[in-house]
Formats: structure tokens, sequence, C-alpha cells
């Protein structure tokens, strides 16, 4: 047993990858974004490939005892328990290493809001190597009691700070991280947050340069505009179920270069598959940098279409919902989809200026059914 201490998500991932073989198994205590009384085990084989159900979280699951048996004081027996001072430092060189910023990167400034989630120990390092990074910093201090909001980017309404941080010391863009800091979310110059599955297009323009056939993955919430961008970029798009451990294994399957959630979870192929907020805060930083381009003029590039944005409803039977709107609406669709809950599309948004489309799915924890929908006008959709 090597104990890492502190870490991120990317970071538990990326020590990994480096010691590939050495280890068998990698156990994370984290509750993600989730308030503390959600810690749990984040479970990954040794080659980065996380235990889900349908990829060994079951066996895990069926062979719990009724009950813990109590080991004895000496209970490790011969197993060695050692820990990782450099953990930290080899995860900052990887990451700089893959991201290969030409030297003479301008100075920029940001502002950073790591939610007081686990960027707070992670980003200090990173800054400390990357000195062209003039950052305006909040909430770096960890505690697991989020005292200043929910430590989760998607949500709107956790920006303020970092919107007006932005506004106030004219940065050239806003970053936030969620708890365990594997999502990142972004605002442009003038403080306007940025959808994921925007973030996944823009990303996969970046990757997809120089590899002219590469698949990129996206969930089944995204806007039209991420095959069409996919597309102009060279690339192919397949659609993909939510969920981190469904994504790696199919980027596993078929070699994707790269794949997007809309909930803000980014996976790059060459950083084995797995999610990075500071891999991709690097990335971005490069492509403002090297194109002068202002991040609200690639927003706009990519705003096409009017998104609802993912809405919750809490329903007492989650399947009888989705069978009725399931009932209902395939008929009249144009394309049905029912990789994960279902998502109908009503036209093509290049040929018809009434076209939509929604994604109904079911929360695999929760009593929730999520709706997303677009459109091609702001009326149509709401």
């Amino acid at each position: 047993v090597v104990r890492v201490g502190l870490c991120s998500t990317p970071m538990f991932n990326v020590l990994l990858g480096l010691a590939n073989p050495k280890f068998d198994l990698g156990v994370m205590i984290t509750a993600s974004h989730n308030p503390g009384i959600y810690n749990g085990f984040k479970l990954t084989r040794g080659d980065c490939l996380p235990y889900g159900l349908g990829s060994g979280l079951e066996l895990v699951r069926d062979a719990m005892p009724d009950s813990v048996p109590v080991l004895p004081e000496d209970g490790l027996g011969a197993a060695t328990v050692a820990d990782d001072p450099s953990a930290l430092d080899r995860y900052v060189d990887h990451i700089l290493t893959l991201a290969d910023l030409p030297a003479d990167m301008p100075e920029m400034k940001v502002a950073i809001d790591a939610g007081n989630g686990m960027a707070g120990y992670v980003v200090p390092k990173l800054l400390e190597r990357c000195p062209w990074i003039k950052a305006e910093t909040l909430y770096m201090e960890p505690d697991g009691n989020f005292p200043n909001h929910e430590a989760n980017p998607l949500k709107e309404e956790t920006l303020d700070a970092l919107k007006n941080k932005v506004k106030e010391t004219v940065a050239v863009c806003g970053i936030a991280f969620d708890g365990d800091a594997d999502r990142v979310g972004f605002v442009d110059e003038n403080g306007e947050q940025i959808r994921g599955d925007l973030l996944t297009a823009l990303f996969a323009g970046m990757v997809l340069r120089g590899k002219s056939d590469g698949l990129v993955l996206s969930d089944t919430r995204a806007s039209w505009t991420v095959p069409q961008s996919v597309a102009t970029a060279g690339g192919k798009l397949e659609w993909c179920k939510v969920g981190h451990a469904n994504i790696k294994q199919k980027m596993r399957e078929t070699g994707a270069v790269f794949a997007g959630e809309l909930s803000m979870h980014f996976y790059f192929g060459n950083l084995w598959n797995v999610e990075s907020g500071d891999y991709a805060t690097l990335v971005l930083l490069k492509e403002l940098a090297s194109t002068g381009k202002k991040l609200s003029f690639m927003r706009h590039e990519l705003t096409h279409y009017h998104h609802s944005n993912e809405i919750n409803f809490e329903v007492k039977d989650t399947k009888s919902v989705l069978q009725k709107v399931t009932d209902l609406y395939t008929p009249k669709a144009t394309t049905v989809m029912d990789l994960d809950g279902i998502r109908c599309e009503f036209g093509d948004p290049a040929k018809d200026p009434q076209a939509w489309w929604f994604s109904v799915r079911t929360s695999n924890t929760e009593p929730l059914v999520r709706l997303c929908l677009e459109a091609t006008t702001k009326e149509l959709m709401e």
C-alpha cells in the first residue's frame, strides 16, 4: 500500500497511470462535489480504468459479507505501507510536459475559484511552475464543509464571486473547479458562463488538430453544435452514456482521442482517458495565447442554438414517467436514440428553422428525471 495523502481525482488517476503496472488497485476517499456526508470510495484499477456497475463494482458489492470482520491489531500481516511525498510534484510535472507550452507564453491574468475543494491543494503548485499565469484566487483553503458555496461549476449560482472577480481584475477568463477537481468550468472575460457541451466542442477542435480522423465521444445531452464542430474539424463523433466509468471504458474500446460531458468532465486520450481540470486549463490558455482570440468570441462562434441546460424533476416513479414520454414523443420524432434514457430529434437544423430535440433520462442515484432541450430559436425552446 502506498499512501499519497491529500489529492485531487486527476492527481490520483495520473499517479496510477505513471506507475502502471506497479499497482493493482487505487482507492480514493472522496465525496466528489457533494457535501461531506456523502463520502465514499472511488475504486480504480491499476491501469486507470474505474470500477463501476457493469465493469466490476457489482462483483465487489456481491462479495461483501453481511457483517464486516474485525481485523486483529496486527491484521496487516506482512503488508507494507509507505508514504509518497513527491506525488504532487510528479503530477504537476506530467501535466506540464503533456501541455507542451511554448517558452514565451505571455502573461495572462486569470481568476480561479477552488470552491474550498482539492484544487486548493493542487493549483498553487501548478501556479508556482507557471509564473506567466497571474492568478487572482478564491476559496483555496480545502474545507469539506464548503463554507462559501457548493463546489459545483455546473450550477451558475456557484459562480457569482468568480464572475465578479473576472470583471473586477480584467482577467482573460475565470476558472472554477468542483470538489475533487476533475470537473472544470470557465467563464469568459465578460463573466459569462460557458456551457459544458460548448466547451466539449471547443476542446474537441483543439485536440483534433493534426488528428484528421480522430474519434470524439459526447453524452447525449449535448448541443447539435458538438457533432457539427467535430465534423468541421475533420473528426468523427459517437454518442455515449453519461458517467466516467462508461466513457473511459468506451474510449479504451474505440481509441477515442477526446470525450466531454455537459457536466464539465473532459477526458483526454493522451492522459489515460481521464479528466484533469488542470490540463484542460493549460490547453485553453495555450489556445487563447496562440490565437489572440477572446474567450467570449470563441463562445459566440459556438452558440448557434438555444439550450435549456439540464432541468431536474423530482418524481415518485421515474420509470413510468420515462415510458410515458417515450410513448408520446417517439412516433413524432425524426430521430430517436435510446442509448441513455431517450433523445428525440424533430427536424434537421440545417434545413428546418423550427427544428428541436430533447433528452430525458433518469438519475442513477436519486428519484429524479433530467430534461435537456434545444431548439433553433429561443421562443421555440421556451
